[in-house]
């Protein structure tokens, strides 16, 4: 059975702000969403994985999920404690997507393997884009 995640796009995430922030905050205190994505071995130093995914044109992205986790080392190597999905500049400038729209993991029954969607705010949906409800799963 699949399951899937929504998170509704701020500014930020998706470059509007002109921002050096690298891709979506995967929230560490949500266990069912990093649960979700694949597993990391956090006592690694910035340990990452690929997720591949394919969009609602049949185009396949490769994404990367890391836990940059620098904080955590003695001495520390960071000030950084937080995951990330990175690399999706360019997903997001096919769909054009915008703060205010949404984007769709869904699981699939390959490992790493996911759907990717990005859903548009309708014209006649406003949003403030001051979110912070972040992730919602999708039941």
């Amino acid at each position: 059975m699949s399951e899937s995640h929504t998170k509704i796009l701020t500014r930020n995430d998706t470059g509007e702000t002109g921002s050096h922030q690298g891709g979506i905050a995967v929230p560490k205190t949500h266990r069912e969403l990093i649960n979700f994505f694949p597993r990391l071995d956090v006592k690694q130093f910035n340990p990452e994985s690929w997720i591949y995914c394919t969009d609602q044109d049949g185009e396949r992205w490769k994404l990367r999920y890391i836990y940059y986790n620098g904080k955590s080392f003695t001495p520390s190597k960071s000030t950084r404690n937080e995951y990330r999905i990175t690399q999706m500049t360019r997903l997001f400038g096919k769909w054009n997507a915008k703060g205010g729209d949404s984007i769709v993991f869904t699981s699939t029954t390959k490992k790493n393997e996911y759907k990717v969607e990005i859903k548009k705010l309708k014209d006649n949906e406003t949003s403030t884009v001051i979110v912070l409800k972040g992730w919602s799963h999708i039941f």
